[in-house]
């Protein structure tokens, strides 16, 4: 069977107290030399008994390892200063931020026109200048924002006018060319008729070809003497 629970407390019976303390003690000395060894850490251990005897036991110098434990105990003191410090200049900002944002959040629902009833007459004539101030500089900005579509519509229209005209221009000038083509062939045409007339040609047909003239015969020439 196993080993029962012993309840820690303190020992009531003087020798029984003293016979646990000197197995304790041995025991605690024992397992801090295995930890220097094995871990090759720096240890010290010092028990007081309950006579005021000293017992103590360091892997190296005690004076070294307690002078460092001071310069660490010293550190890490002032860390929890610091930290604690922090903590606290942290929850103080904390706390500013809340106030603030609660403090937004009721101007926003005054200018919302609710929560007005703890206000007095100044603080409500306060808010309605402010509230008049805002309109009138919201005003001011739509008519600027009107004013600079409006010159944008107008310069897009002009825009648009002046590629009209330059569609127009160049349909008029398109028809002049077509214009001054025809009557080019026309006149070409005319001048190759009158110049066929004049020479006593026959005229070319469409399809290029010369008509040939008819040649009356010796006899016709003579029969038509003796008719004369």
């Amino acid at each position: 069977m196993g080993r029962g629970k012993i309840e820690i407390k303190k020992i009531e019976n003087v020798n029984s107290r003293q016979v646990t303390f000197s197995k304790r003690r041995g025991g605690l000395m024992k397992k801090a030399k295995e930890l220097a060894v094995l871990c090759d850490a720096q240890v010290a251990v010092i028990i007081f008994s309950g006579t005021g005897k000293l017992y103590e036991f360091a892997s190296s110098r005690m004076e070294q390892i307690l002078a460092r434990y001071g310069q660490n105990h010293d550190s890490h003191e002032l860390a929890t200063v610091e930290h604690g410090a922090t903590q606290n200049e942290s929850a103080a900002e904390i706390s500013a931020l809340k106030d603030e944002i609660e403090r937004l959040q009721l101007m926003h629902c005054r200018m919302m026109g609710k929560e007005l009833d703890g206000l007095t007459y100044n603080e409500l004539h306060n808010l309605e200048q402010q509230l008049t101030e805002g309109i009138l500089s919201v005003k001011d900005r739509k008519e600027t924002k009107v004013l600079q579509q409006n010159e944008a519509l107008l310069e897009k229209i002009e825009e648009l006018r002046h590629h009209a005209r330059l569609s127009s221009n160049e349909n008029r000038l398109l028809v002049s060319k077509d214009s001054c083509i025809s009557s080019s062939s026309r006149s070409d045409k005319e001048g190759t008729s009158d110049t066929s007339l004049r020479l006593g040609l026959s005229s070319v047909d469409l399809s290029g070809k010369r008509k040939i003239p008819k040649i009356e015969s010796i006899n016709d020439r003579k029969n038509t003497m003796i008719l004369d």
